[in-house]
């Protein structure tokens, strides 16, 4: 008889959203994505951290200040790094699984790409005009979003 207790595929692909966050060297918010193929598989993945190239020992991590010594002129977006990852592959009616809702820049990319589903595990800034925006446009062109449930237990790795 086969266990019964196996990951289904959305804690599958959540988790590995979840454990790509845990590569992001931002010290307030980590952010993971996954994106997965119509039949189950997985296309690419990424985190937010700054771009290729540029030394992340040198780059502002701070969240308040004069915007060109912060991070949000800089960072890369989970999402946004994903996309960019999966190379030549295409990624039309993909799904993608995210750590935190996307913000309206990842959002038009993942519009472009062709991505026809969202499964998000947190909407931290539900009111902001970036999220705001981001969920009219994917209304607009039909992507689905979707909360991804509280898991009912922990998913815990043993290295």
């Amino acid at each position: 008889m086969k266990r019964k207790d196996y990951l289904s595929w959305d804690q599958y692909f959540m988790g590995i959203a979840i454990l790509s966050a845990q590569r992001s060297k931002d010290p307030h918010t980590q952010v993971g994505a996954c994106i997965v193929s119509p039949d189950k598989k997985i296309l690419s993945m990424g985190y937010n951290g700054m771009p290729i190239g540029c030394d992340d020992d040198q780059m502002p991590w701070t969240s308040d200040g004069d915007p060109l010594d912060t991070k949000y002129l800089y960072v890369c977006h989970a999402e946004f790094n994903a996309i960019l990852n999966s190379g030549a592959k295409t990624l039309r009616d993909a799904t993608i699984y995210v750590t935190l809702f996307p913000c309206n820049e990842c959002t038009k990319a993942i519009i472009q790409c062709g991505i026809k589903k969202v499964v998000y595990l947190e909407d931290k800034y539900p009111d902001s005009d970036a999220v705001i925006a981001a969920k009219r446009m994917m209304d607009m062109t039909g992507i689905e979003y979707v909360q991804y449930p509280k898991p009912e237990r922990q998913i815990t790795l043993s290295l």
